[in-house]
């Protein structure tokens, strides 16, 4: 089964003809050139694919997408709010290197030892929170200016220096 990766939501509809506008997390502007489908999370964990007829950059942020099928503001309109997502080859296709899903699948290490794989990365005004699984159970690794060592792209590795008693909180 392909893997998906969170594109981003549909944040409004935009004009009469059933146009929606994209706010993607790809972290550089894009016109999502070559794109075919989006995924759209009708409810949690349920994909449905919706063909794309037309994009264009709207801003470094936003797209502004038609779709087959969607030709009035009404049915537009239903989209709003909803999570967009698309197979995880296209993400890594069109996102930036510095986008802050492409630290997807790379390896949480502190002091030489590997924590977890990110399974998903969080974007919060002051930090990004990295999800991965220790011993079972879901743990969130802040990454900001005093925990963020290093990122090894090459290696697909993340230096981290936790906060004394994080893991613990989680762990126990």
């Amino acid at each position: 089964m392909a893997s998906y990766l969170k594109l981003g939501k549909i944040v409004s509809a935009h004009g009469l003809k059933g146009e929606v506008v994209l706010e993607h997390y790809l972290g550089k502007s894009s016109s999502l050139k070559n794109l075919e489908a989006l995924y759209v999370e009708e409810k949690k964990g349920n994909l449905l694919p919706y063909f794309i007829q037309s994009a264009k950059k709207k801003t470094t942020t936003e797209v502004l997408i038609q779709i087959e099928g969607i030709e009035v503001r009404e049915k537009a309109q239903k989209l709003v709010t909803k999570i967009v997502w698309i197979p995880e080859e296209e993400f890594q296709r069109l996102a930036s290197k510095s986008a802050p899903a492409s630290l997807l699948g790379f390896t949480i290490i502190e002091n030489n030892i590997a924590l977890g794989e990110v399974i998903e990365v969080i974007e919060q005004p002051q930090q990004l929170v990295c999800k991965i699984i220790i011993q079972n159970k879901e743990v969130l690794i802040p990454l900001n200016e005093d925990t963020l060592i290093d990122i090894d792209n090459a290696s697909q590795q993340v230096q981290v220096r936790l906060p004394e008693g994080l893991l613990a909180i989680y762990l126990s």
